[in-house]
């Protein structure tokens, strides 16, 4: 400090804060302060009578003085001992978690009990005793967080207590049990810090141990009084924390009630895993999370779960559940958008669990293995709705996981909008609570945590860092037209240059995947060749005969439609016919909606004739003349086991890219975008990203479909290239620019509901109950268009009908319309196919047409039953193509056969290869016909599902699957096609007229043309269908699409489309009013050729009628239906009554009437009173037919025996008054 000067006090420059306060109360009536001759500080006018009041302004500045050499070494010292407090806090952390159990303690004992204890440990038990606590919780000593001096305060509480409850700790001490005696103080202190760490982690532990220890402060109270003590063990610590506590009175009088702690035993079921899976299970990123997951599913009722690709949250989350013990409870379900997803997951779950498939079980389609002691359910998510169905509160299940919920299929998207309310009547009944799991990949979290009609209170999200390892992303500096020659390039240039390692390269549909593996295994092939034996070459080889020659080069590959920059090809008449691509027959409106994989579109290339036409690219890199030299190079290096992977191929070649390759050989996997998600190839570093899809385009108002190559999603690229970080730092090359990546990607594909029909989904959820879809809580809402649509094709099904329902108080009434579900369409929602084929099983069991319906309705639900081969003599001039093409024409027929056309075709291969399915030659039979053995076995399972529906529904029946079913006759044909029109009801076209051909250069181009009802674009039938050369009048299609056209350029210079329709049957005209009455319009009944008459038999009047057909109004000829419930059958039926036609006992008064029954058609007919009183009646009481009149003569005998005696004289009312009612 240096010297103090003087006056320093005055010296000081201080700022004075003076009160004014005073003076500013005093009023002047001179001029404002900012005029001339005004107040201010210079110029006071008032002087105060008392001097003012004054304060000093304190300077605040802290001045931060540097610590001296000393006080920085003691803080650096107090700096290490926190970092050593916290180093040692997470090594016993560590330690205490592979701490043995006690049970595996029991058997040992300590050191220090054996060996010969010091005096001073002597002396100091004597002392103090030898004292061991269970728990402090339990014991009811409060915790006492400081490390320093801790076991002295523990023990002077216990002495609190009373020497006698030392004594009897003495004597209950535990050795094997860490606690206060134990002679390492680090030990002591350990169980301090991990019991802090336990309470700063986790909050709600706090505060229920502030609720258990204020317990536990008034069970000591208790005890106290009690004469004896019970020893502190581990039973009675488990009564005291188990048992209420008792009420213990306040001074005032009043009893304070307790506060009750839900306590919920932790439950934990041990599963012994083999220690190489074990091993291989804690490398995976979710092991690390497993308690915050389990934790927030035990205290949330539905939990997102977003982890990417590799966590190991498909196989892991199921095994959590089962240990934390929620299969005790109920079933742990599992669902899984595709069938092999289902399967693969359950049996590696069953492999990692070590459990028998009894316990980890699955259930599909067509088969499971669910048993009694299922503890794990995998199945698919149209299983789950269709137990749904039956048990709306799942009350089997305590848990439901929705895998895969990122691809957003429609099943998965209702079943989110169900458990969301399944869960919270759950929850109200109290008992066993449903916990809901969805898990994704790339999860679109906002249109859940957002959507506050889905979840009222928003679960909790939480991401899960999947990728072990890191993945390098390679951009094209360019976006090449040709991806599938950069793909062979790409990939042939991986296998030459980089090291060891598998790659998966993701291309758009099965043609080009075989394509792909076909030129990499020529180029690479396996030494000793003994890869057809390995990949069922042999079967193979004979299907190539419809390719192109395997000599051919690279150029000659399929492009495809090119997603950027399309060439335009050339233009021939030959290269027109033969480039129509040929797209999947999909029913639009199929209740099994298919999923997003490849499935859809490998039919729209399997006949594009395109894909593989000679080019005339003679710059090619891989061109014979160039590549002469560099191929022999390439043939020399390491061998390449290629594999294919797409969801039409069999399950047991899909299952070979799980087995080990050959020795010496390099993985490489051609897959579809099945291979994104559902299923984890082993060993894959390469990843050969094209960025393309096929998609199909659904149009909601017409119904027709496309099908196109587009490009991913963002989410789609990033889950691609995923799959390469699994075993090592891996790279993804993606064959297009980052520019098109940013531009033209989108985010996240749009969700399935809002792309494909709802007819059968409509129909499910109003068997459920739900009248009003469109305020169903959908994670994305499909277009109301689409609903509209649905509603409208289920209405002319008859599996809906419209319901007035009157809403409102007493004052203001309000008339609602909606559509519920009819018998008709219960019945039809019964089977487990579309809507159109579900009427058509419920009206087959007339004339011995079950048997027929079920196996056409099987066929006509599975996609890709026969290899397309075009039916004209210049197309497909192959061996194959020939001899399959003759084969079809001798199903088809003649006569009637023909006319069923198509489906007739399907009907005749089902049953032959059902009989060499009996013969055990199935696979020999479809290689020869063309036949797809995959859809034929799925057809053979759906043909026995949907028999045994049908004799569980309809009494009586004991169908079974014939494997010689005899052909059809022909009067069975013919009441197929009619069962066709049914449920095609919407699906009809008629041909173009040649008056509406207008100019003479389209006579010859729309010449074979048909037109739709709601399209004003002109149509054809396909290539491939027999009806083409008949061309009918009148058909019913089963599906109708949009293709390109390649070679012709449109108007405004891209590709021409065309309209095409499949699946053709031959119908009459004169069948639609009388079979398809809702889609046709009635315009005059007609007496000619023949008036109305009444049908006694089946108690109908039928008539002539002039209809029209549709909106379009197209022409019908004449044709007799019932006649249409209103006014006009009043009038006939009122006549046929008066004549004596309908009830025989009113004949003998035929004589006696008033008036004629011919008069009541006339127009003054209403003019008359006796006429209009009775058709008024009529009218009011839905009178149409002679049943109705029984259904009322049962409530009231005497109804309408007035209306009808007006007719008569009054000397015969006694007659008809007697008589009446007129039945027999």
């Amino acid at each position: 400090m240096g010297k103090r000067r003087f006056n320093e006090k005055g010296r000081q420059k201080v700022e004075t804060i003076i009160d004014d306060s005073e003076t500013k109360k005093i009023k002047l009536d001179f001029a404002p302060g900012d005029e001339y001759g005004g107040q201010d500080n210079s110029n006071v006018l008032v002087l105060p009578s008392k001097k003012r009041e004054t304060k000093i302004k304190k300077d605040r500045t802290v001045v931060t003085k540097i610590l001296s050499k000393k006080q920085r070494k003691r803080l650096e010292k107090i700096v290490d001992q926190k970092k050593k407090k916290e180093n040692r806090s997470s090594l016993i952390a560590s330690l205490v978690a592979v701490q043995a159990s006690k049970d595996d303690l029991s058997g040992f004992r300590k050191l220090s009990e054996v060996q010969t204890k010091g005096l001073k440990q002597h002396f100091k038990e004597q002392k103090y005793g030898v004292t061991y606590v269970n728990n402090a919780k339990e014991a009811g000593v409060a915790k006492i967080k400081s490390l320093v001096g801790s076991r002295r305060k523990r023990l002077a509480l216990l002495r609190q207590a009373g020497p006698a409850s030392v004594e009897e700790v003495e004597g209950e001490y535990d050795p094997n049990v860490v606690g206060l005696n134990d002679p390492s103080s680090s030990e002591d202190e350990s169980e301090e810090e991990v019991e802090e760490e336990g309470e700063e982690g986790n909050e709600q532990e706090e505060e229920e141990s502030e609720q258990e220890s204020a317990q536990e402060d008034e069970n000591e109270e208790v005890d106290k009084n009690q004469p004896e003590q019970e020893s502190i063990t581990e039973e009675s610590s488990k009564k005291v924390e188990n048992a209420p506590p008792e009420d213990v009175k306040q001074p005032n009088g009043e009893k304070e009630k307790p506060t009750v702690v839900d306590r919920k035993p932790a439950t934990y079921i041990h599963v012994e895993r083999d220690p190489a899976i074990q091993a291989a299970r804690l490398k995976l990123p979710i092991l690390g999370e497993e308690q915050i997951i389990m934790e927030t599913i035990s205290e949330n009722k539905i939990t997102i779960l977003a982890g990417e690709t590799g966590s190991g949250k498909t196989t892991q989350i199921p095994q959590f559940l089962y240990e934390a013990g929620y299969g005790e409870r109920g079933l742990i379900g599992v669902t899984e958008p595709r069938r092999v997803a289902a399967v693969s997951m359950s049996k590696r779950v069953a492999h990692e669990m070590n459990l028998s498939t009894d316990v980890v079980s699955y259930l599909i389609r067509y088969e499971g293995n669910v048993t009694d002691r299922t503890k794990i359910k995998f199945m698919t998510d149209g299983v789950l709705l269709k137990e749904i169905e039956v048990d709306f509160l799942l009350n089997k299940y305590s848990c439901i996981i929705l895998d895969e919920a990122h691809e957003r299929s429609v099943y998965t998207d209702i079943l989110m909008g169900l458990l969301s309310r399944i869960v919270r009547l759950r929850e109200k009944r109290g008992n066993n609570p449903l916990r809901v799991i969805i898990m994704s990949a790339t999860l679109r979290v906002q249109d859940f945590t957002e959507n506050k009609k889905l979840f009222l209170d928003t679960p909790p999200v939480i991401n899960i860092d999947s990728r072990q390892f890191p993945v390098t992303v390679h951009f094209n500096k360019t976006t090449p037209d040709d991806y599938l020659r950069e793909a062979f390039l790409k990939t042939v240039k991986i296998h030459t240059k980089l090291p060891d390692g598998g790659i998966l390269v993701f291309l758009t549909g099965q043609k080009e995947v075989n394509t792909m593996v076909r030129k990499l295994r020529k180029m690479f092939p396996l030494r000793g060749d003994k890869e057809g034996v390995r990949t069922g070459k042999k079967v193979d080889e004979k299907k190539e005969e419809v390719v192109r020659d395997e000599e051919d080069e690279f150029d000659n590959v399929y492009r495809g439609k090119p997603a950027h920059k399309p060439p335009k090809a050339k233009s021939s008449k030959r290269q027109k016919r033969d480039q129509l691509p040929v797209l999947p027959q999909i029913n639009l409106d199929a209740y099994d909606l298919p999923h997003v994989d490849d499935t859809e579109g490998d039919r729209a290339e399997e006949n594009d004739t395109a894909s593989e036409l000679d080019s005339d690219d003679d710059d090619d890199e891989l061109n014979a003349a160039n590549l002469s030299a560099s191929v022999s190079e390439l043939r020399k290096s390491q061998p390449l086991w290629v594999l294919p992977l797409y969801s039409m191929l069999s399950p047991d070649k899909q299952q070979l890219i799980f087995q080990p390759p050959p020795e010496g050989a390099r993985l490489c996997v051609v897959a579809t975008n099945v291979a994104e998600t559902s299923l984890t190839i082993p060993d894959i570093k390469y990843v050969v990203d094209t960025g393309r899809q096929k998609t199909k385009l659904y149009d909601k108002t017409t119904g027709v479909t496309a099908f196109v190559v587009t490009y991913t999603s963002k989410a789609s690229a990033n889950q691609r290239a995923g799959r390469a970080g699994r075993v090592a730092p891996g790279h993804c090359y993606r064959l297009y620019s980052s520019a098109v990546f940013n531009d033209e990607f989108v985010e996240f594909a749009p969700p399935e509901v809002q792309q494909k029909p709802v007819d059968g989904l409509m129909l499910q959820m109003k068997c459920m109950g739900i009248d009003k879809v469109l305020n169903f809580p959908f994670p994305s809402p499909p277009d109301p268009v689409q609903l509209m649509s649905a509603e409208q094709r289920l209405l002319q099904l008859g599996a809906l009908e419209q319901v007035i329902v009157r809403n409102g108080g007493q004052k203001v009434q309000k008339n609602q319309t909606l559509t519920r579900v009819t018998e008709l369409g219960r019945t039809m929602a019964a089977f487990p196919v579309a809507p159109r084929f579900g009427k058509m099983l419920a009206l087959s069991h007339q004339h011995a047409l079950l048997p027929y319906v079920i196996c056409l309705v099987a066929a006509l639900s599975v996609q890709e039953v026969l290899e397309e081969v075009s039916l004209s003599e210049e197309a497909n001039n192959t061996e194959s193509g020939k001899r399959w093409r003759q084969k079809r024409k001798i199903w088809a027929g003649t006569g009637e056969s023909l006319l069923l056309g198509d489906p007739m075709i399907l009907l005749k291969a089902v049953g032959a290869a059902e009989h060499a399915h009996s013969k055990g030659v199935l696979e020999e039979f479809c290689t020869e016909n063309g036949i797809r053995l995959k859809a034929i076995r799925e057809i053979r399972k759906l043909r026995i599902q949907l028999t045994n529906e049908v004799n569980a529904n309809l009494l009586g029946m004991n169908l079974a699957v014939d494997p010689d079913m005899a052909p059809p006759t022909a009067t069975q044909i013919r009441l197929l096609r009619q069962l066709l029109l049914i449920g095609n009801a919407d699906q009809i076209a008629r041909k173009l007229p040649e008056s509406d051909i207008k100019l003479k250069t389209d006579a010859r181009k729309l010449k074979h043309a048909y037109n739709l009802p709601m399209i004003d674009e002109p149509v054809f039938l396909h290539a491939s269908s027999v009806l083409r050369r008949e061309q009918p009048e009148w058909v019913c299609y089963q599906e109708a699409y949009e293709a390109i056209v390649p070679g012709v350029v449109g108007e405004e210079g891209s590709d021409k489309t065309k309209m095409f329709v499949r699946g053709i049957t031959a119908i009459e005209p004169d069948w639609l009013p009388k079979f398809v009455p809702n889609v046709c319009n009635a315009i005059d009944v007609l007496e000619e050729p023949i008036p109305p008459a009444y049908n006694a038999a089946t108690d109908t009047i039928e008539c002539h009628v002039r209809a029209t057909f549709g909106k379009t109004s197209w022409e019908l000829p004449a044709s007799v239906v019932e006649m249409p419930k209103n006014m006009l059958r009043c009038k006939y039926l009122l006549k046929f009554i008066l004549q004596g036609i309908v009830f025989k006992q009113l004949k003998p008064f035929r004589k006696s009437l008033l008036s004629s029954p011919d008069s009541v058609l006339k127009l003054y007919s209403t003019a008359v009173p006796r006429i209009d009183a009775a058709l008024k009646v009529m009218l009011a009481n839905e009178l149409f037919n002679a049943q109705r009149f029984h259904e009322l003569w049962q409530a009231d005998p005497k109804f309408f025996c007035r209306e009808y005696a007006d007719f008569l004289p009054v000397s015969c009312h006694e007659d008809v008054a007697k008589l009446w009612p007129p039945v027999e």
